[in-house]
């Protein structure tokens, strides 16, 4: 079986990465190529990444984090907005992992591919004001498997996680989910992320948001493309994790199987 090729994009968070590679090294008929911003803003068009089956990203661009201007939004380049538009239009699959969900952020249209958005700053979205997203490193909860998907097989309908989860907007119109946390989705549990960007890490003083979604991992369509995010993927103990291992090769599988394109299609209809 001729393995699957997939471009991995990184760059904009830090993470360890000796262990998040073995995480990628250890699956079976799986090839990556790694590249990091700004040279993927190059490849992730048609042409350029025509060799590769499936997208991933674990990468946070578009972000200033600089003492100067915390947060500053950074916009893509028209030409990086245009050949990443041609990908989900000719239907190439895509993985976004964990802080991936906060890339772009001056670009609308990229969280509605993903399916969420998280906040360092407190912006309009579909012209309603959110505040911004809240943090919370490792928590200890309970992932509990919402349908039967060829992404969740072979896992237990409850499996044991210890990693960051998010208190973020969550288009959830617009996915399917197929994981949920246990865990209370409420300001008090979580801490303010322009808090931290601006000094003051564990923080939620002054800060209240609105009881969010515990959803932690769905699929969608956008255009032509099958998405997947993960909200799971913090820190090694996530990477060794053998659920989260099997959830990460299960999601590159199905994006690049017939179901996922046959998925698409029968949604587009």
């Amino acid at each position: 079986m001729e393995p699957i090729s997939i471009l991995l994009t990184t760059k904009g968070h830090p993470f360890d990465k000796g262990s998040f590679f073995q995480l990628f090294d250890s699956f079976e008929n799986v090839e990556y190529t790694h590249v990091e911003h700004p040279a993927a803003q190059l490849i992730l068009n048609p042409l350029n990444a025509k060799d590769y089956s499936v997208l991933v990203f674990y990468d946070m661009p578009g972000i200033d984090f600089h003492e100067n201007h915390p947060g500053k939004e950074i916009a893509p380049s028209k030409e990086f907005k245009k050949g990443f538009l041609d990908l989900v239009k000719i239907g190439k699959p895509m993985l976004f992992l964990h802080h991936s969900i906060a890339s772009w952020p001056s670009w609308d249209e990229y969280g509605e591919i993903i399916g969420g958005r998280f906040l360092y700053r407190s912006k309009k979205i579909e012209g309603e004001e959110k505040q911004d997203s809240g943090y919370r490193h490792e928590v200890n909860y309970k992932a509990k498997i919402l349908i039967e998907h060829p992404i969740t097989k072979g896992l237990s309908s409850e499996f044991d996680m210890c990693d960051e989860l998010y208190l973020a907007e969550i288009f959830e119109d617009s996915i399917t989910p197929l994981i949920k946390s246990d865990f209370s989705f409420t300001d008090k549990n979580f801490f303010s992320a322009t808090n931290a960007i601006e000094g003051e890490m564990y923080s939620n003083k002054g800060w209240s948001h609105t009881k969010g979604s515990p959803y932690i991992a769905w699929i969608k369509s956008y255009l032509n493309s099958p998405i997947v995010y993960l909200q799971m993927g913090d820190s090694p103990t996530t990477y060794q994790n053998p659920s989260y291992r099997l959830l990460v090769k299960n999601s590159i599988t199905w994006l690049n199987s017939p179901e996922s394109k046959l998925w698409i299609k029968e949604n587009n209809e």
